[in-house]
């Protein structure tokens, strides 16, 4: 993943006995600099929308340190600040403004396929249909999904369980994927994949999306449903889990045809 040239090269400082304490201090500042930089970068990718203030808790770093990456990435045009939604302005007073990156900053961390893979899907579309499509997109998740272990169908605790393994095995392959407790009538867990190394693909084969809701389902033994996705703008591809299954019941007119049917 590409978060800049500060964060993807390390400085190596070789001892001279002619170089100073400072001169040799000045890379090393600079290399804790861009790492710091590339740590406030997957936050804002990891949580949609976040505050100064909570960057600064999670990393260690000073209010003015924060500030100061922010202002950077915002001039860079690769973030910007966001009003609060109502259910994220915590207390009284006026809300803390929030910061997110732009487009362009998820365009800065790259992906795994480019215009020659989309030339190669539009090739395996002509000569094999888009039944063709659907395979080769079906065979890719399943192997990205290959040894997590399947749910127990209706068991909430071991489908929780999965889909933290699901977010990992997504995240291996470049998906940056968590997962967030839902409490409500109806408890579930969602899995949040903040970065998609396949959307610019995916923007015209759909069948990315679709086979991977669907393998997501197979694995975890219960429906999905997908809220959000990054290929319609979204900031993250959101899929809703629930952990309690309702339990299936025939509809009581077909029942009431079939006894008849039986008498007869």
């Amino acid at each position: 993943m590409d978060l800049g040239p500060d964060f993807c090269h390390t400085c190596v400082v070789k001892f001279r006995p002619d170089v100073t304490a400072g001169a040799q201090a000045a890379p090393a500042a600079s290399t804790h600099d861009g790492q710091t930089r590339g740590a406030v970068v997957r936050l804002l990718l990891e949580s949609g929308s976040i505050t100064a203030g909570q960057i600064g808790d999670r990393l260690g770093v000073s209010a003015a340190g924060v500030r100061r990456h922010l202002d950077a990435l915002i001039d860079a045009g690769e973030a910007e600040s966001v009003p609060a939604a109502a259910w994220q302005q915590e207390g009284r007073g006026r809300p803390a403004k929030r910061y997110r990156l732009t487009a362009g900053g998820r365009e800065k961390l790259g992906h795994s396929y480019d215009d020659l893979a989309s030339a190669a899907m539009r090739q395996l579309r002509e000569i094999g249909g888009e039944e063709a499509v659907r395979v080769f997109a079906r065979q890719r998740i399943d192997a990205i999904l290959s040894d997590v272990v399947p749910a127990d169908s209706g068991a909430g605790a071991n489908i929780e369980a999965t889909a933290e393994r699901i977010a990992g095995a997504l995240s291996k392959a470049g998906y940056v994927a968590t997962t967030t407790q839902v409490r409500g009538p109806i408890n579930g867990v969602q899995i949040c994949q903040h970065h998609c190394p396949v959307s610019h693909v995916a923007e015209e084969f759909p069948e990315l999306c679709e086979t991977e809701q669907q393998a997501m389902a197979e694995v975890l033994g219960t429906h999905v449903q997908r809220l959000a996705t990054i290929v319609n703008g979204d900031c993250a591809c959101t899929t809703h889990v629930p952990l309690m299954t309702p339990p299936f019941r025939r509809p009581a007119r077909v029942e009431a045809t079939t006894s008849k049917q039986g008498a007869s």
